[in-house]
Formats: structure tokens, C-alpha cells, sequence
């Protein structure tokens, strides 16, 4: 569990600087609507497409550009169309972004989307990847998932092109 109020510092000053926990933070500063959106990010929708498994809906015109590009390479389709910058999620954001939220955020983001996969696609054996070590940059910091598996190429070899 992180600490909160390490991560959120508007936390500790709440209530003439004692602080506020924060579950009563976001019962007080929370919208239904940005909830109901910030689920689609949290809890997105993935489809199959050409035997990928991809955010929905699919861009059909980036996906078959990615595919000509990689020589079918649906691992390396994969990992780049479902890739997503964690500082790109929230390009509104105005106020100090610390690389422990992005950290935070991040590690929710590979635990609850591994959860969807999972139960969306039991037996497909996706990877959520979401390297943590240090970046100089906060963008760099990047989520994607993909299979984890060899997968069969048009001529019939094994494609081991991740």
C-alpha cells in the first residue's frame, strides 16, 4: 500500500494542516463523471484483431501499417499499439507530477489491466509490462501488454521477433 500522503501532498493539507485520509479526500473532491472515465482507463476494453489481442477500438489503418512494418511480427504489433505513457494518460494535469505517482499509478494500471486480460482472455497467457527502473524522464515511463508466447509466422516458422 503507498503512502498516500507522501504521493498525494494535498492530503496533509486538508482540515487546518491534521490531514485528511484518503478515502474522505475523494468522497469530498471526487466527480462521478471523472470516475466513470477514469474507469475506461483503469478497466478498458481490449478486442482480438487479426489474432492480437489490442485496446478497442482497433485504428485497422495503424494496425495494418505496424504489421507491414514488423513483417507480421504480431508480438512486436502488439507491444507497440497497446503501449501507453503513463504522463500522456493525463495531458491536462497542471498541477506537480512526482515520479512516485507515475510509479503508483503504473503499477495499478499493470495490476488491474493483467486482471481484465485474464479474465477476459483466460487463454491467451498476455504479459502486462510496466518497467519501473529509474528513468531521467518522467514520460519514459510506458506500460503495454502482448502475449507471451512464440507465435507462428506466415511461412510457417516460429516468430521469436520480440
Amino acid at each position: 500500500m503507498p503512502a498516500y500522503k507522501q504521493i498525494i501532498p494535498e492530503l496533509t493539507q486538508w482540515n487546518n494542516g491534521t490531514g485528511i485520509d484518503i478515502d474522505s479526500w475523494i468522497r469530498c473532491v471526487g466527480r462521478f463523471d471523472h470516475a466513470i472515465g477514469y474507469g475506461r482507463i483503469l478497466w478498458p476494453d481490449f478486442v482480438i484483431h487479426d489474432d492480437c489481442v489490442l485496446f478497442a477500438p482497433v485504428p485497422i489503418a495503424n494496425f495494418d501499417a505496424w504489421m507491414t512494418q514488423t513483417g507480421r511480427c504480431r508480438n512486436s504489433v502488439e507491444t507497440v499499439m497497446n503501449h501507453r505513457h503513463i504522463l500522456d494518460l493525463f495531458s491536462g494535469e497542471d498541477s506537480y507530477v512526482s515520479r512516485e505517482m507515475v510509479i503508483c499509478l503504473g503499477r495499478l494500471l499493470k495490476d488491474m489491466w493483467g486482471c481484465k486480460l485474464r479474465r477476459d482472455f483466460p487463454d491467451r497467457g498476455i504479459i502486462v509490462s510496466f518497467p519501473e527502473d529509474y528513468k531521467d524522464d518522467l514520460l519514459d515511463y510506458e506500460i503495454t501488454f502482448y502475449h507471451n508466447e512464440n507465435r507462428i509466422s506466415p511461412c510457417g516458422a516460429a516468430n521469436t521477433c520480440r
